[in-house]
């Protein structure tokens, strides 16, 4: 699956509460130079994976995204799974530590994650 542009007015559908499955959300820009070398690994593992979304936000045309999420570096890496946060980091990784990061979602224990957060905010 190739990524997807994520917008304002799409984003309700790919990631938050009810939406299943894991979706990984690359923050960039067209003058970052880091986000230039991830942005063709993240593409490359997006055929990888049909069962994961991948979406790229442009940070310049998607401000209210990007203040959403409190980004303040670029790239930053965000996944979900089953509409929980699971993970947010800035950087570029490379193809292998994505693909590991993926499958590490792919094995989290959700309703344990669920109870940790319900713990959390308690």
């Amino acid at each position: 699956m190739a990524s997807v542009q994520i917008t304002q007015s799409n984003y309700a559908q790919y990631f938050g509460e009810g939406v299943e499955g894991i979706t990984l959300l690359d923050f960039w820009a067209e003058w970052c130079g880091p986000c230039k070398r991830f942005g063709p690994i993240f593409e490359k593992t997006s055929e990888k994976y049909d069962d994961v979304v991948f979406g790229k936000i442009n940070t310049e045309e998607e401000q209210g995204l990007a203040m959403q999420f409190g980004i303040t570096s670029i790239p930053t890496l965000v996944a979900f799974r089953d509409g929980v946060l699971v993970f947010q980091q800035p950087g570029a990784i490379d193809g292998a530590s994505l693909e590991r990061l993926i499958e590490q979602i792919k094995e989290l224990d959700m309703d344990e994650v669920r109870k940790k957060i319900e713990e959390q905010s308690a």
